[in-house]
């Protein structure tokens, strides 16, 4: 991918963080539809010398994609899509799961909390070609009035289980009436077990598992289907 090549707005954008980090676009590929998604390519430089180990909410998971993401984006990239389908995608980081399901024909609005994440979707989803996404600033805090969707996607969503009511509050919020929700995990993921606890009195809750060679050996990756009870 030439960042030369992005239209004037994303170009500025590019040029801006290149400045500020050491970037590179790095081809994802799901069958027969390729991604090139922009990444940071040395994590001192966004860690800035704080200690991950001491403090894990100073980790940006948002530059890593996820063992999970990849067995998401192959899942939602499997299934057929209705035209006119809408989906959102929670701390979407990269973005790699919305913007493939982008390429086989989703409306997809990627999210997160900051807006630095959101230019690098905005990067990637302008590099692919992908007319059909937005990006969209959501504190799960403090979410905005927005339309809801037929389908939800996360993948390692739950690092922190004082997030887990919000989360609840936003799908209760975004998520249309017979709408679905995929989760995607890495199987050892110790807040998944109570989130699903606290997420099952409200929904009927389906997993398969999948084992995928990751970045430490091989992981499985634990995916969810949430639809609401009735």
């Amino acid at each position: 991918m030439d960042p030369q090549t992005l239209p004037s707005e994303e170009l500025h954008l590019y040029n801006a963080i290149k400045q500020r980090y050491q970037v590179a676009f790095e081809p994802f590929r799901v069958g027969d539809h390729a991604l090139q998604l922009l990444k940071i390519t040395d994590l001192e430089q966004i860690l800035e010398g704080k200690d991950p180990l001491k403090d894990v909410s100073s980790f940006p998971f948002w530059i890593r994609l996820w063992e999970a993401a990849i067995v998401l984006s192959e899942y939602i990239a499997a299934q057929p899509c209705e035209p006119g389908t809408t989906l959102l995608e929670l701390g979407a980081g990269l973005g790699a799961p919305g913007l493939m399901a982008a390429k086989v024909g989703y409306q997809v609005t990627l999210s997160d909390y900051e807006q630095l994440i959101l230019e690098f979707e905005r990067i990637n989803a302008t590099a692919n070609k992908l007319a059909n996404v937005n990006c969209l600033m959501l504190d799960w805090l403090n979410p905005p009035e927005m339309e809801r969707f037929d389908v939800i996607l996360g993948a390692e969503i739950l690092f922190r289980d004082e997030f887990f009511q919000p989360l609840l509050n936003v799908l209760d919020k975004t998520l249309k009436p017979g709408g679905v929700v995929y989760l995607a995990h890495d199987v050892k993921r110790r807040s998944l077990e109570p989130f699903l606890k606290m997420a099952e009195a409200d929904y009927r809750i389906a997993a398969s598992q999948r084992k995928l060679k990751g970045f430490e050996g091989d992981k499985i990756i634990l995916l969810n289907r949430l639809q609401r009870r009735a």
